[in-house]
């Protein structure tokens, strides 16, 4: 997919500062391979080189990466939970019936507890998963607004051109219609017309030009340093094998950390058994048979609630596959129907420029009245606006879909 290529980009994507290191890493704390981690690095930009890449890499370089945080405080937690099936040692500290301090140190190693502590180091991996789509999706979210932001201040520029470049023909038309009032040829109403015509030709010239500057001057805020002599659109190149979008990707990896999180819970209700003693004064060893959340009159109906979460967390991982497709679908519709709107837009400026020439000829020689002449030019004008401006518009659902896949991006640089 791509759109049509701009004028040359005059600046390399490294005068915008080098692009982020990686926080991904699919290598577990537990030893294990991430899949899901694993595909996000694989996944490459879809904007290749260009004016694209030039505004992502500029935003990417400013990127403050709060979601790294929280990527970072998962791990940390998979780490500590990577060793949990290790015995545990502390200290404890007692009040005898004398009055003395009497302190020791507890020894408790899990012999069988239900799966409860390969749950939570599941948990914990899963939590990491999560923390790394959200950065993924963190990532490719800013790199589309930036991007929004760069294609309205070029659309908007292209559309002052088309003014810009009828306003001399304008004034032309309006110089002539002075001069036949002025020796009483034509009428003064007839020059208002063509006047008022001028005017709001100024005016939405100086409306895109205002909204040009405004998105540029947002734009320049997300960046480390301003972008200069970047214009035109880039093509869009796709070659990942993978694109599944990553509200699907993080809603496996929810549904995941809910299942380990049941499972958890369930063996919570289940009977354990550990060995455990004390250091001290001596050495004393034993077993225990126990419950961590303790057996009533309601652990059935615990036990059934989170067999229902398991179940849950399935039936929302088709949930989300379900939106995504309908999100993809309906961007996929909305850019054939641009596409067509922009050939029939082209098509359209063609026959208006033909109009007028002819009308422009029939004019000179004394066959049209400057106010018609001035009435097809102005539909000339609006036409070629049109008509320039959807292809910036078919630029923007492209990215879109390519955020919605997580593809703005290359792998190393989430």
């Amino acid at each position: 997919m791509g759109s049509g290529t701009g004028a040359d980009v005059t600046k390399n994507s490294g005068e915008y500062g080098a692009s982020p290191a990686s926080a991904l890493d699919a290598q577990m704390e537990n030893g294990s391979q991430s899949a899901l981690i694993e595909t996000l690095l694989n996944r490459r930009s879809v904007l290749g080189s260009g004016a694209f890449a030039d505004v992502a890499n500029a935003v990417l370089a400013a990127n403050s990466r709060a979601a790294e945080a929280e990527l970072r405080a998962a791990k940390l937690r998979a780490e500590a939970r990577a060793n949990n099936w290790l015995p545990s040692l502390g200290p404890s500290v007692s009040l005898t019936s004398l009055g003395a301090l009497v302190s020791t140190m507890v020894v408790e190693q899990v012999l069988f507890d239900n799966g409860r502590k390969k749950a939570e180091r599941d948990y914990a991996a899963a939590d990491v998963e999560v923390a790394a789509v959200n950065l993924a999706q963190d990532t490719n979210k800013r790199v589309l607004s930036g991007l929004e932001l760069y294609i309205s201040a070029q659309q908007a520029s292209a559309r002052a051109d088309v003014n810009a470049a009828a306003m001399a023909q304008m004034t032309h038309y309006e110089y002539v219609m002075s001069e036949r009032v002025k020796g009483g040829v034509s009428a003064r109403v007839e020059l208002q017309i063509v006047q008022q015509k001028l005017n709001q030709m100024q005016a939405d010239m100086a409306s895109d030009q205002e909204t040009a500057a405004g998105a540029l001057s947002e734009l320049g805020a997300m960046t480390a340093v301003p972008i200069t002599g970047v214009s035109g659109l880039s093509t869009l190149t796709d070659g990942n094998v993978d694109k599944t979008p990553l509200a699907v990707l993080k809603a496996q990896a929810e549904s995941t950390r809910m299942v380990a999180e049941a499972t958890a819970a369930r063996a919570g209700f289940l009977p354990s058994l550990t060995a455990g003693g004390t250091v001290g004064n001596g050495v004393k060893l034993g077993l225990n048979i126990g419950a961590a959340n303790g057996v009533g009159f309601g652990t059935s109906a615990n036990l059934a609630a989170i067999e229902e979460q398991k179940a849950a967390a399935a039936a929302r991982v088709g949930q989300v596959k379900e939106d995504a497709n309908r999100s993809l679908r309906a961007l996929e519709g909305e850019l054939a129907s641009l596409q067509r709107q922009e050939v029939q837009a082209q098509s359209l400026a063609a026959q208006a420029a033909a109009n007028y020439a002819i009308y422009a000829e029939q004019q000179k020689a004394g066959q049209r009245a400057v106010p018609d002449v001035v009435g097809i030019f102005e539909t000339k004008v609006r036409a070629e606006r049109e008509a320039v401006g959807l292809k910036y518009e078919i630029a923007r659902v492209q990215l879109k879909i390519a955020a919605l896949s997580g593809t703005l991006v290359n792998g190393e640089q989430i």
